[in-house]
């Protein structure tokens, strides 16, 4: 098959086979089985098939195939190189594996039709933002992702999964109308959103900028394209869960289905990190205030998730809050990337490896707590606890998850960490310093000071992971639980609590990160290697020393201030005594919660208050400018003509602030006119979600007949 009919078929194939599934749901439950399975199945094959392909013309130069339809400017362009035929393969296989799991896990679900439809669709919208080579291409495939993967969230329809899928929703398309107005900026600027393209415009207005005073130059828009920058991190950020866009995350994984959950946080995020990577590699690299930028927003993405992970008692939720913790390794990598100029291959090829690792990781880790979750229908630590005592099967896929997050030698994540830990070193060293020059109080993490410090937090935002991971292997597997009868009965289940499939599902996995860690020479460089150029890297000069004693103490350190943070923190402070004997509790303050604390009163009351009281001053101002004239100028004359008041605009503006003012002389206590303001938007939630779902949903479709559109 040519070039140019092997990524078109790859690209549409899924979204034929989500109406096929459909249909075939409709025969039967056997005749979807064998549907689902048979698109996820024969989408790896082909992946793996162009990835082995790429792997054979290595020595060629390394091919890339590129297929596009438009206009120069706004065209509907695709690519395949290295990197993004590495992560095309990764989510192939992850959606091949959840598949197997899913069977099993909705065994009773109701409405099965509609998630495989969705599930297929998301995977359609997925390879489309890894294959596109345009940023009006990742954004079109982004927002459909973000629509057809939110019926994942409220799957469940129970009053938490439709607010957790309000949240993800109300992110998403928050996110992607700033991404739009980036783009809208960008194009501007560049009269073009090819990624490469966008590349060699920057090239060659540095060497503009550089051509001595007096002379004729075009200097670089810097602030236009910062503006536009800052709005595509946002938007691409909400999607990969960046520091204080994160706040979807510890709430739809917890809801979501957990084959759902393993493809949220193992591949969504990604598509977000995707988009960070073709902005910064293509308008920023080498950019110190931006690489300082993207380092900031990782050291604080990595501490929030984990300190978030450390305090929480739900089984899933930590593996949330993990997976913000692992993005903000990744955006420290990316950080990295930009701040250590041509010397960048350590961070880039640390990056692209942690991607596919954690990947790999939470779709062990979230499979592994679908078992659970499957036969109890629990996930507090505390009911849950020994469910895992005599299930050594169980036990040993959750413990490859674990070791590998942790980056303990002989597992995959102990490859990229130490990579990303080396490229801090280089650039301690010296190497980074002549390109993240500037940048101001923003440049702290930049900074030799900075750095020092981002070093430590690193450490210990590792040492968090190893401490969180230990809490609950040992909750699940090791610890009996408190009520005996309960423990009999976890113990009794021996071997029966998982099929074929799903073990199959859960042992390749498993097995995969030894395996890539133990060959991390043959494997993981040779991985590495094909995601260079997209990151903006020349590679590497000589093999890392993986195993040598400086690498090796680092994870001393970090095993160190894990055990200190387990026995010192987790086992007293996280832990009380009651007559049953101890337990897990949580003592993170429920007021600090960003959703409730600071952005549904701001959305939904604040905001709303605000410019319903503005339109009302609006609507009016013609009034009074009518009063105005007629005493001043017409002096109480008749009017030639019958003037109406406003617009139906200002006049349904009216209205909300009339149903405030009313809200507000209920009562003449001034303290409970905001409560009784929020109640009543409280009380009309659903029906506002319900109407905002139906409009999103019809945004949707548009993006999708734009699509066919395109293809036409």
């Amino acid at each position: 098959m040519s070039g140019d009919l092997i990524l078109p078929v790859l690209l549409i194939f899924p979204f034929i086979g989500a109406f096929g599934c459909l249909l075939a749901g409709r025969r039967s439950e056997n005749a979807r089985k064998l549907e689902a399975l048979g698109v996820t199945g024969a989408e790896f094959l082909g992946f793996l098939t162009v990835f082995v392909l790429f792997f054979a013309w290595r020595q060629d130069g390394f091919r890339q195939l590129h297929i596009f339809w438009g206009d120069v400017g706004m065209r509907f362009y695709l690519c395949l190189d290295g990197f993004r035929a590495v992560y095309c393969l990764t989510a192939s296989f992850l959606w091949l594996m959840t598949g197997l799991f899913s069977e099993e896990y909705f065994e009773r679900a109701h409405r099965k039709d509609r998630y495989y439809f969705f599930w297929l669709l998301t995977l359609g919208a997925t390879v489309g933002v890894f294959l596109s080579a345009n940023l009006f291409t990742t954004f079109l495939f982004f927002e459909i992702m973000s629509f057809t993967s939110w019926v994942w969230v409220a799957q469940e329809e129970t009053k938490e999964a439709l607010r957790a899928a309000d949240t993800y929703l109300a992110v998403a398309v928050i996110g992607g109308l700033v991404m739009l107005m980036g783009l809208f900026l960008l194009y501007d600027l560049f009269g073009t959103l090819n990624i490469s393209e966008l590349g060699r415009r920057i090239v060659s207005l540095r060497a503009v900028s550089a051509i001595p005073a007096g002379e004729a130059r075009d200097p670089m828009p810097r602030t236009r394209l910062y503006l536009a920058g800052g709005c595509l991190f946002f938007g691409f950020g909400a999607k990969a869960g960046v520091f204080l866009l994160h706040i979807w995350l510890p709430k739809a994984h917890p809801a979501a289905p957990a084959p759902a959950s393993a493809l949220l946080s193992g591949v969504l995020t990604k598509a977000g990190i995707y988009g960070i990577i073709a902005v910064s590699a293509s308008l920023f690299l080498y950019d110190g205030k931006w690489g300082a930028f993207v380092l900031t927003a990782g050291v604080l993405t990595m501490v929030t998730g984990a300190v978030l992970a450390l305090f929480s008692v739900d089984l899933k939720r930590t593996l949330a809050c993990s997976s913000v913790s692992q993005i903000g390794f990744i955006l420290l990598g990316i950080g990295m990337t930009v701040l250590l100029g041509t010397d960048n291959g350590l961070a880039a090829r640390g990056t692209l490896l942690h991607m596919v690792n954690h990947s790999l990781f939470k779709l062990v880790l979230f499979l592994a707590a679908g078992a659970v979750y499957m036969k109890l229908h629990k996930l507090d630590l505390n009911e849950i606890r020994g469910y895992g005592r005599k299930k050594p099967f169980l036990k040993a896929v959750f413990a490859s998850g674990a070791l590998g997050i942790s980056g303990i030698p002989l597992f995959s994540g102990y490859i990229s960490k130490t990579l990303l830990h080396e490229a801090i070193l280089e650039y301690r060293a010296g190497a980074g310093l002549q390109a993240s020059s500037g940048g101001g109080a923003l440049a702290f993490f930049a900074s030799e000071t900075g750095m020092c410090a981002a070093e430590w937090l690193f450490l210990i935002s590792g040492g968090c992971t190893f401490a969180y991971m230990l809490k609950l292997y040992a909750a699940v597997f090791v610890e009996k639980n408190a009520d005996e009868k309960l423990q009999a009965q976890y113990d009794a289940m021996g071997g029966r609590y998982l099929r074929r499939e799903s073990r199959f599902a859960l042992g390749v996995s498993a097995a995969l990160i030894p395996v890539m860690g133990v060959l991390a020479h043959p494997v993981m460089d040779s991985l590495a290697g094909l995601g260079e150029g997209f990151l903006g890297s020349s590679g590497l000069e000589e093999q890392v020393a993986y195993f040598s004693l400086e690498n090796l103490r680092g994870v001393l350190l970090t095993v160190g201030i894990g055990l200190a943070l387990y026995f010192g923190l987790v086992r007293t402070f996280l832990m009380k005594k009651t007559e049953t004997g101890r337990v897990y509790v949580n003592r993170w303050p429920a007021w600090l919660d960003l959703e409730d604390l600071v952005y549904r009163p701001v959305l939904l009351t604040a905001l709303p208050l605000f410019f319903g009281t503005l339109c009302r001053i609006l609507d009016r101002l013609p009034d009074a400018l009518i009063v105005l004239l007629r005493r001043t100028v017409y002096k109480d004359s008749p009017i030639p003509h019958e003037l109406e008041e406003g617009n139906a605009l200002t006049h349904a503006a009216g209205e909300l602030v009339d149903s405030v003012g009313a809200v507000f002389h209920r009562k003449t206590d001034y303290k409970h006119r905001f409560a009784l303001l929020y109640e009543d938007f409280s009380e009309n939630s659903t029906i506002i979600g319900r109407s905002l779902s139906f409009g999103l949903f019809m945004a949707c479709l548009g993006l999708i007949l734009m699509l066919v559109y395109l293809l036409v």
